[in-house]
C-alpha cells in the first residue's frame, strides 16, 4: 500500500467532514466542530503518565493555549508550518516573534482521534493527534506511545513551498519545573529525542507526574527531515528565519526551566500542491519498572508493563509503533466506526459522551507482567488503575465498578485482570478485615495493599462490587477462574452483606465526597444484589443448598428493603430509610439489570422513572438531596434502569448538554453542577467508562433472558448471557484470540467510510 494514496484519501475524507460540521454544527467556536465541543480535546491520553489535552472552555484553537497535563500543567507542545517562507503557528502557544496565527477550520473527535483543521494563506493543515485503543491485544494496549500526523495541502490551486516544525519541551519529564533534566538523540531509520530526568525516583510522583522513565520524541528518517535540541528561543527562531534545524545536539543539561531546553523535529514537504504524505511523529513516556505489587509474605513484586515482552529495546518498540501507523490509524477508524455505530442505536446524543470517554477511561489503566529469571512471564497478567484526581489510589474497586460497562464492551479480559490484584493478596491472608478492601495501595503505581487495615472503609460498597463484578464477569465470558479460584473469598464477603446490607450502619459509599449516611437506601440495594449474586456462584460451585439460601436471602431483603425505603407518599424512594422527603438517584439497580435478575419488582422502577421526571434541574438531574450537583457515571446508569424511553434520552441529553456547554476546561470531569452546568470536582478520572452502560452488549439482551445461559456443568443454575458483547468473546486467560439523529448518521457513515478506505488500501 502507499501511504501517499492513504493521505489523500484521508484528506478528501476529512473535507468531507469539515463540509459536514458547518452544516450541522451550533458550537460556540468560530470554527465548526463535531460532533461538539467538548471541555478538553484529549491529544497523547494512553495512561496515567502520558496525558496530554487541549482546554476548550468555551472555544480554544489548537494554538491559542499549550496543551496541558490532565491535571492543569503545561506541556509544552509547539507547531509551527512555513509557506512561502512565511511562519504560521498551529500548535501551543510559543512567544517567538514573527510567526502569525494559522486559523482554526474545524475540529472533531472519535474515540481514538482528535482532528483539527487549519488555514496557513494558501495551505491547509491537518493536524491528527491518535492515540489508538487496542483492547484485544496487550502488547499495543499497553504501549504508551501516541501519534501526530501532519498533512498539507494547497487550497488555492497554487504549488506553494511547505515546512513544518513541532518540539516538545523537558516538561513531559517532571512535575517540578526545577528538577534537572537530560537528554539525547538517536539517529537512524528512526529519529529519537530522548528526555529524561537526571536523577530519579521510582514509583514517586511529583504533582502527579511519574518521576522515573523518560519521554521519546521520534519520527521515521526522511528526505527534508532536520532535528535539533536546545533552548526554545533559540530553536524555534532558527526554524522561524530559516525553516530548517541544524542537526545539533545541546549538552548542557539543566533543570526544566532553565532556558526551557526542547527537542524539535522539522520537515522540508517541498513544493505542495495535492495533499502531502504524513508527517508522523510518535511521544510516549514508558518505565521500568512501573508498578510495585504486594505478594505472599509481604514480599513488594516489580511489575512491567506488557509491550517490554514483544521487543528487545525501547528502540524496537518505537519503531514497530512508527512503522505500524497505516495500520494503526485503520484499526483505530474501524473501533470508532463500530462505537458510533452502536451509539447510534441509544440515542442521537450518546455517540459523543461515549466517543469523549473511552481514550480517558483506558489511559487510567496499566496492563503489567512479572519477570522471572527465564525472562516474561505473561501468563501473569495484571491490570493496574490510577483514581485520578480524587485522591490517586491504585485499583480503587468503587472506581473500577463504574467503569465496568467500558470492560464488557471492549474485552471483559481486562476486568478480570483489574480485580485480580485485590484477588490474590485478601486471599494470602495479609488483610486483617473481613470483608473487601477499598484499594490496593495509597497512590498509585504502588499496590502495596493495607496489611493494617486502615484503607478507606466502604465495606458494604466494595463486598457489593466485587461479587457483581465477579458474576458479570463470568455470564460475559464463560470463564470459571475467579469463581473457582476466590470462592472462600467470595462467599466470607457474602456473610458479611447477610449481616450488614438490609440495615446499613452508619457509612460512606462510592460517593465519599457526600459523607457518610445512615440506613442508605441505594447502598443496600447493592449489598442485596450482592447476595443475589452469590446465589448463582455457589450454584456454579455445585453448592445448590446454599445456591438456594442465598437466593431465599436475598428475595426476603428485597420485601423488607421494600417496605423500609418507600416514602410515606409511595412516590419515591427515599435516600435513607425514614427520611421522607429525602430521594436519590438509585443507580445500583443497574447491577440488577446487568445480571438479569428479576429480584426488584417493577413496580418500583416505575415509581423511581416517574419520579426522577419532577426533580430535574437546567442541566440534569441531582445525585440525591442532599445538593444539587450529580455525577455524570451515575445518571448514565441511572438512564438505564428507567421504564421510559422518553425519561432515559433527558438522562443522556443532560450529560450531553454539561458536557458541551462551553463552561468547563477540564478533562471530562464526571461530578458537577445541575443548577449551573459547570464542574464541581474531578478530572480525567477512569470512571467515565461508565458511560458505555448502555452499549450494544453491555446488557443483557430479550432474546439472551429466554435463551442464552451458561450453565455450571455439574448443576442446572441457569446464568445470564449477554447477546453481542462489543467484540468476540476471549478464549484465553490474559487475552482474546486474535446533536440530531441526522448528526449521528452522517458521522456514524463518515467513520464507515474512513474505515473502508483504509481497509480497501491496505489489501
Amino acid at each position: 500500500m502507499h501511504l501517499y494514496a492513504l493521505c489523500t484519501s484521508l484528506w478528501n475524507l476529512a473535507l468531507i467532514a469539515l463540509t459536514m460540521s458547518a452544516q450541522l454544527a451550533s458550537a460556540a467556536p468560530s470554527w465548526t466542530t463535531e460532533p461538539f465541543s467538548p471541555p478538553a480535546y484529549p491529544l497523547a491520553v494512553r495512561s496515567p503518565y502520558l496525558s496530554c489535552w487541549l482546554p476548550q472552555g468555551n472555544g480554544t484553537a489548537l494554538n491559542a493555549d499549550w496543551p496541558r497535563f490532565w491535571e492543569g500543567s503545561i506541556l509544552g507542545w509547539a507547531g509551527y508550518i512555513r509557506v512561502d517562507g512565511a511562519v504560521y503557528t498551529f500548535l501551543g502557544s510559543p512567544s517567538v516573534s514573527g510567526p502569525t496565527l494559522a486559523v482554526q477550520k474545524s475540529a472533531m473527535f472519535t474515540s481514538t482521534q482528535s482532528v483539527f483543521i487549519l488555514t496557513a494563506g494558501g495551505v491547509d493543515l491537518i493536524a491528527a493527534f491518535l492515540s489508538p485503543v487496542e483492547p484485544d491485544d496487550m502488547v499495543k494496549q499497553s504501549t504508551p506511545f501516541s501519534y501526530l500526523s501532519l498533512i498539507a495541502q494547497s487550497n488555492d490551486g497554487a504549488s506553494h513551498s511547505v515546512q513544518l516544525y513541532t518540539d516538545i519541551s523537558a516538561e513531559w519529564v517532571s512535575g517540578d519545573n526545577s528538577l534537572i533534566a537530560n537528554w539525547t538523540t538517536s539517529i537512524g531509520d528512526i529519529v529519537t529525542h530522548q528526555v529524561q530526568l537526571q536523577d530519579q525516583t521510582h514509583y514517586s510522583e511529583a504533582s502527579d507526574h511519574i518521576q522515573h522513565g523518560a519521554a521519546y520524541y521520534s519520527t521515521k528518517a526522511a528526505t527534508g527531515l532536520t532535528y535539533q535540541t536546545g533552548s526554545d528561543q533559540n530553536l524555534r527562531t532558527q526554524f522561524v528565519q530559516n525553516g530548517v534545524l541544524l542537526n545539533t545536539q545541546d549538552t548542557d543539561y539543566r533543570a526544566v526551566n532553565d532556558d526551557w531546553p526542547v527537542f524539535a523535529l522539522a520537515r522540508d514537504m517541498g513544493n505542495v500542491t495535492s495533499a502531502t504524505e504524513p508527517f508522523v511523529m510518535s511521544i510516549g513516556h514508558a518505565r521500568e519498572p512501573a508498578v510495585q505489587y504486594i505478594v505472599s509474605g509481604g514480599v513488594l513484586q516489580d511489575r512491567s508493563l506488557y509491550f517490554w515482552s514483544a521487543y528487545a529495546t525501547i528502540a524496537d518498540a518505537i519503531s514497530f509503533f512508527l512503522n505500524d501507523y497505516a495500520s494503526a490509524l485503520s484499526r483505530a477508524t474501524a473501533f470508532d466506526s463500530k462505537v458510533a455505530t452502536d451509539a447510534a442505536e441509544v440515542s442521537s446524543s450518546y455517540g459523543g459522551i461515549v466517543a469523549l470517554s473511552i481514550r480517558q477511561a483506558f489511559a487510567a489503566m496499566e496492563i503489567t507482567i512479572s519477570k522471572t529469571s527465564t525472562g516474561w512471564n505473561t501468563d501473569d497478567v495484571l491490570v493496574f488503575l490510577k483514581e485520578i484526581s480524587s485522591n490517586g489510589n491504585t485499583n480503587t474497586v468503587d472506581v473500577i465498578f463504574p467503569a465496568w460497562p467500558l470492560y464488557l464492551y471492549t474485552n471483559p479480559t481486562i476486568g478480570k485482570n483489574l480485580l485480580l490484584p485485590a484477588l490474590q493478596y485478601q486471599v494470602t491472608g495479609q488483610y486483617p478485615n473481613k470483608w473487601s478492601i477499598h484499594d490496593m495501595g495509597a497512590h498509585y503505581p504502588r499496590a502495596i495493599g493495607h496489611n493494617d487495615g486502615q484503607d478507606e472503609a466502604m465495606p458494604l460498597e466494595e463486598c457489593g462490587n466485587m461479587l457483581i463484578m465477579t458474576l458479570s464477569h463470568y455470564q460475559h465470558t464463560g470463564d470459571l477462574y475467579i469463581i473457582n479460584s476466590y470462592a472462600q473469598l467470595l462467599d466470607q464477603w457474602t456473610q458479611y452483606l447477610i449481616e450488614e446490607a438490609l440495615i446499613p450502619a452508619n457509612q460512606i459509599s462510592t460517593d465519599d465526597f457526600a459523607g457518610p449516611l445512615v440506613n442508605q437506601t441505594n447502598l443496600a440495594i447493592k449489598g442485596i444484589i450482592g447476595i443475589r449474586a452469590m446465589a448463582e456462584i455457589a450454584c456454579l460451585l455445585g453448592q445448590h443448598e446454599k445456591s438456594a439460601n442465598y437466593t431465599s436471602i436475598a428475595q426476603s431483603y428485597v420485601a423488607q428493603w421494600q417496605s423500609l425505603a418507600t416514602s410515606f407518599d409511595g412516590r419515591h424512594l427515599t435516600l435513607s430509610y425514614g427520611n421522607n422527603t429525602s430521594w436519590g438517584l438509585t443507580y445500583n439497580l443497574y447491577a440488577e439489570k446487568l445480571l438479569g435478575f428479576n429480584l426488584f419488582p417493577q413496580s418500583v422502577y416505575d415509581m423511581q422513572t416517574a419520579w426522577y421526571q419532577t426533580v430535574i434541574q437546567e442541566w440534569g438531574f441531582p445525585l440525591d438531596t442532599r445538593h444539587t450537583y450529580t455525577k455524570t457515571d451515575w445518571s448514565i446508569w441511572t438512564a438505564a434502569t428507567v421504564s421510559s424511553t422518553n425519561v432515559r434520552d433527558q438522562f443522556i441529553g443532560a450529560i450531553y448538554n454539561y458536557a458541551s456547554n462551553g463552561k468547563n476546561k477540564a478533562p471530562f470531569s464526571d461530578w458537577y453542577e445541575t443548577t449551573t452546568g459547570e464542574v464541581t470536582g474531578f478530572r480525567a478520572r477512569p470512571v467515565v467508562g461508565g458511560h458505555l452502560a448502555l452499549m450494544k452488549g453491555v446488557l443483557p439482551t430479550a432474546s439472551a433472558k429466554s435463551a442464552k445461559f451458561k450453565r455450571a456443568e455439574n448443576g442446572t443454575c441457569g446464568i445470564l448471557q449477554s447477546s453481542g458483547v462489543g467484540t468476540s468473546l476471549p478464549t484465553a486467560n490474559n487475552t482474546r484470540n486474535s446533536g440530531s439523529k441526522r448528526r449521528e448518521v452522517m458521522m456514524t457513515g463518515w467513520i464507515a467510510g474512513v474505515a473502508g478506505m483504509v481497509i480497501g488500501l491496505l489489501r
